[in-house]
C-alpha cells in the first residue's frame, strides 16, 4: 500500500505542467507565424507604454501575483505549511493585496463580502459531496464493489497500458456529464488500488526496489494524469467553465460556436499531454524524492503488502543508493 500527500502531487505535476506551457507556447507560435490573420499584432498606434515604463508596469502586475502564488504552493512544496495552513496563508495574502489597493477599488468592502459568500457556499458544496461520496464508497465497499471493480479493471487486455487507456478515455467521457469535484471524490477512489497494483510494479526499479516508494509514486503518477484528463472538462461543453469565461469577456460580435470550434485544439494539445504522462512516467516520478534502495522481489504483492517467492537475482536495485536493509528469502 501507499499514499499520496498533496505536496507530493505538487512536485509530480511540475514536469507535465512544463511541458504543457510549452506545447501552448509552440502552439501559439507556430499558428502566428503560418496563420498571422488568427494573431495579429497590436497597431502601433496603441502602443502607449514602452522601454522601463512598460517592464516596470509588468513587474508590478506580476510580483504581488507571484508572492500569491508562493504563499499557497511555495509553502507546500518547501515544507514550511501544511494545505490547511498554506490555504489560510493565502487568503491572508489576498486581503493584504486588496488593503494595499484599496484606493484603486471603490467597493473594497462589498467585495469582500461577496467572496466570503461564495466561500462558505463552494465549502458546504464540496463538503456536501464529500459526505455523499463517503457514503457511496462505504455501501460499495459493503458488497465487495471494490473487489469487482479490481477483477474488472485488473484484466484489461494490454496490461497496466490498457488500464491507462481504458481510464482515461472513461474519464474523458465522464467530465462531459460530471463535474471534476464528483470525478475526484467518486470515482478515483474506485481506481486508486487498481492503479496501485498495476502501476507500482513498473516503478519499482525507478524507486530502488522499495515497494511503498513505488506505490506512492503510482498513486502520484495516476493522480497527475488524471488531473491532465480532467483539465479538458473546463474547456469543452457543458461544464466548460473556461468557455463561460471567454465569452464573458469577448465581445458580442464572437459567436459562441466560434468559441466552442476555437477550444478544440487545445483539447487536443490536453489529449496529446495525457499520452506523454502514460507513456514516459519519469515527467512525474523524477520530481519526487528518491527513496533509499531496498532488495526487493519483482514478484512483490502490491494488494496484500506480502513478498511472494522469487528469484532474488531478479530485483531491481539501484547501486548508488544506501541500502537501508534487505528482505532475505523465504525460508532462510
Amino acid at each position: 500500500s501507499g499514499s499520496a500527500d498533496v505536496g507530493s502531487m505538487y512536485l509530480g505535476a511540475w514536469g507535465p505542467s512544463l511541458l504543457q506551457i510549452s506545447l501552448f507556447a509552440l502552439y501559439t507560435f507556430f499558428l502566428s507565424r503560418f496563420k498571422p490573420d488568427y494573431l495579429p499584432p497590436v497597431p502601433e498606434s496603441e502602443l502607449t507604454l514602452k522601454g522601463w515604463e512598460l517592464w516596470k508596469k509588468c513587474l508590478l502586475g506580476i510580483i504581488p501575483s507571484a508572492v500569491l502564488i508562493f504563499l499557497v504552493l511555495g509553502t507546500i512544496m518547501t515544507g514550511i505549511a501544511t494545505p490547511t495552513e498554506s490555504g489560510a496563508m493565502g487568503a491572508m495574502g489576498a486581503l493584504l493585496l486588496a488593503w494595499l489597493r484599496r484606493a484603486k477599488i471603490p467597493n473594497l468592502k462589498g467585495l469582500i463580502q461577496e467572496a466570503y459568500q461564495n466561500t462558505t457556499r463552494i465549502t458546504a458544496m464540496v463538503v456536501f459531496i464529500l459526505i455523499g461520496s463517503t457514503c457511496f464508497s462505504v455501501v460499495f465497499q459493503g458488497v465487495d464493489g471494490g473487489h469487482w471493480v479490481e477483477e474488472l479493471f485488473s484484466n484489461l487486455p494490454g496490461g497496466w497500458v490498457g488500464f491507462l487507456i481504458v481510464v482515461n478515455l472513461f474519464v474523458f467521457f465522464l467530465a462531459f456529464f460530471l463535474d471534476f469535484f464528483e470525478i475526484a471524490f467518486i470515482i478515483v477512489p474506485l481506481l486508486a488500488p487498481v492503479a496501485v497494483k498495476l502501476l507500482a510494479p513498473v516503478l519499482l526499479a525507478s524507486m530502488n526496489g522499495n515497494p511503498q516508494a513505488a506505490a506512492s509514486a503510482a498513486l502520484v503518477w495516476f493522480g497527475v494524469m488524471l488531473c491532465v484528463n480532467m483539465q479538458t472538462s473546463f474547456m469543452h461543453p457543458p461544464f466548460g467553465f473556461a468557455l463561460f469565461y471567454l465569452r464573458g469577456v469577448a465581445p458580442k460580435e464572437v459567436k459562441s460556436s466560434d468559441i466552442y470550434w476555437g477550444a478544440l485544439p487545445w483539447v487536443g494539445l490536453q489529449l496529446i499531454m495525457v499520452l506523454l504522462v502514460i507513456a514516459f512516467p519519469a515527467l512525474v516520478t523524477s520530481f519526487l524524492d528518491k527513496p533509499a534502495a531496498v532488495v526487493q522481489s519483482q514478484d512483490y504483492n502490491f494488494t496484500t503488502s506480502e513478498e511472494r517467492t522469487s528469484d532474488p537475482s531478479q530485483s531491481k536495485v539501484d547501486e548508488d543508493a544506501p541500502v537501508i536493509f534487505q528482505l532475505d528469502k523465504p525460508g532462510k
